[in-house]
Parts: C-alpha cells; sequence; structure tokens
C-alpha cells in the first residue's frame, strides 16, 4: 500500500511569523540566562564582595579593648511602717566597655574619631522571667551603687559625642556621652529590677544587708537570674564610615552572696574588633 499524498504548508504571514519566532528566541535566551549566566554573576559578585570585605578589615580601626563588670543588689522596703515586711529585691550589674581606636592609627585621625555611637539589638535571657530586665546608660559616676533605670525608647541607645573641652565642662553626664577619641568607657547599667517583691524578713534574721547578700537571705537561686546580654555597638567616623560590634556577655552571679563582685577582663583578638561595613 502506498500513500502518494502530499502535504503542502504555506504560510500565509510571513511577517507575523518571524515575529512569533523573534519572541520565542527572546525568551529561550531570558531562560538560559537566568539558568546560567545569572547564577554565574551572582556567584562572582558575591565573591568579589567577600574580597572586599576582606581587604577592608584586614586593619581594625576600632576593637573592645576591655570590659569591668560590677555586680551586686539591692532592697526597697515598700511597708508603710518601715518594718521590712514588704521589700523589692532588686539584682543590678555596672558595665565599663572601652574601645580601642589606636592599634592601626597612633594619631587621632577622622577615620579613628567617632561622630555617631549608639546601641541596639538589645536583647537579655536568663532562665527566671521574675523581674523587669532593662539595659540602658549609666551615669559613671554612679558606678558600683543602685541606681533606678529605665527602658529605653525604641530599644537603642543614642550617645552625645564629646568632641571639644568646652563641652567637657558644660555637659551632664546624665546622657549617654562618649568622647571623640575614645578616651572614656561606654557605660551601661543592667537592672533586674523586682526580681522578688513583697519579702519579708523574719525575726530571726531582723538586719538586712542592701547589697548581693540579700539575695542569699532571700532564697533567690542565682543558677535562675544568671543572664546573657546581646546587643549591637555601632561607631560612625568622621569620614561616615560605618563600624558594627556584636557583643554577647555571659554573667554569671556567682561569689555574689558576699556582697557584690568585680571583674575586669582584657581582651585581644580578631573576635573582639569591629566590623567595617560597606557603604
Amino acid at each position: 500500500m502506498q500513500f502518494n499524498k502530499k502535504f503542502n504548508f504555506k504560510i500565509r504571514n510571513v511577517r507575523l511569523a518571524f515575529a512569533i519566532l523573534i519572541i520565542l528566541a527572546i525568551i529561550l535566551l531570558v531562560i538560559y540566562y537566568n539558568f546560567i549566566f545569572a547564577d554565574a554573576f551572582a556567584r562572582n559578585n558575591f565573591a568579589n564582595q567577600v574580597e572586599e570585605i576582606s581587604e577592608e578589615n584586614q586593619d581594625p580601626i576600632f576593637s573592645i579593648q576591655k570590659i569591668h563588670l560590677y555586680n551586686s543588689a539591692n532592697a526597697v522596703d515598700n511597708s508603710e511602717d518601715q518594718s521590712l515586711s514588704n521589700m523589692a529585691i532588686s539584682q543590678y550589674s555596672d558595665i565599663s566597655i572601652y574601645i580601642d581606636n589606636g592599634q592601626t592609627i597612633s594619631d587621632l585621625t577622622d577615620e579613628n574619631s567617632v561622630k555617631e555611637l549608639y546601641i541596639d539589638n538589645i536583647e537579655i535571657t536568663s532562665k527566671s522571667e521574675n523581674g523587669n530586665k532593662i539595659l540602658n546608660y549609666k551615669n559613671p559616676l554612679n558606678f558600683g551603687k543602685y541606681q533606678d533605670i529605665i527602658q529605653p525608647e525604641r530599644n537603642r541607645i543614642d550617645f552625645t559625642i564629646i568632641n571639644t573641652n568646652e563641652q567637657n565642662e558644660n555637659h551632664n553626664y546624665s546622657e549617654p556621652t562618649f568622647y571623640t577619641d575614645c578616651s572614656n568607657p561606654i557605660s551601661l547599667g543592667f537592672l533586674n529590677k523586682d526580681l522578688l517583691t513583697n519579702y519579708s524578713v523574719s525575726d530571726e534574721n531582723s538586719a538586712v544587708s542592701f547589697n548581693g547578700k540579700i539575695l542569699q537571705q532571700a532564697n533567690v537561686s542565682l543558677d535562675d537570674i544568671n543572664y546573657t546580654l546581646n546587643f549591637t555597638i555601632h561607631i560612625i567616623n568622621n569620614l561616615n564610615q560605618h563600624f558594627s560590634y556584636n557583643m554577647k556577655l555571659d554573667v554569671n552571679l556567682d561569689g555574689i552572696y558576699d556582697g557584690y563582685t568585680y571583674i575586669g577582663k582584657d581582651t585581644s583578638g580578631t573576635e573582639y574588633q569591629f566590623f567595617k561595613e560597606l557603604n
């Protein structure tokens, strides 16, 4: 059996067919680009950014030099007759963070001087949810003394930068303050306010210690109130370059039953360097 029938295919609108072919070719090129070239370009671009970031951070401008930490506690008697029958107990810590800006530059320049300083991304964690946990600026003149602290607005601490001796003499240091040459520490206060309320002093123990000893007297477990601080320190220098450091402090209160603890830590190594961000 033979089939001699022939099929004739004729394009009636050549221009339309040609236009459709061009559109299909463009679509195929776009798909090919997205699957092949775009992925390769993204990898190369990422690699270039990593290399640039690495080069920018080889010689750190700012780093954490040392950290001082003071821990104690306090009690407030809320009873009307001052009978110590209704006391609120709080634990507090004072923190001084010193910034080194002279590792790679010996003189004060626009590069290693501070134009802006602020702290954000504040997180506080501990086993116990008792109390109101707060981190904010604290006047360095009150270091080692109990002071009430309020929550910072928008969970952010903005520092006023002191640039001249005249500003230093006229400034109110009850507000967040930092020197442009990094000669003073970042002064912070942590407060776990009212972690225990309605505490009453028994007749057998009428004496009250208004320091860390009261935590032991009130049977407050240190394991429950040990805490971790996480926050980010941001620095902008006078060249408008941005630097950041993610601080993590694991605060162990062992020894506070004796009244207070004081810890000083000198820091070194790349883990304490501020990260220079790409603008």
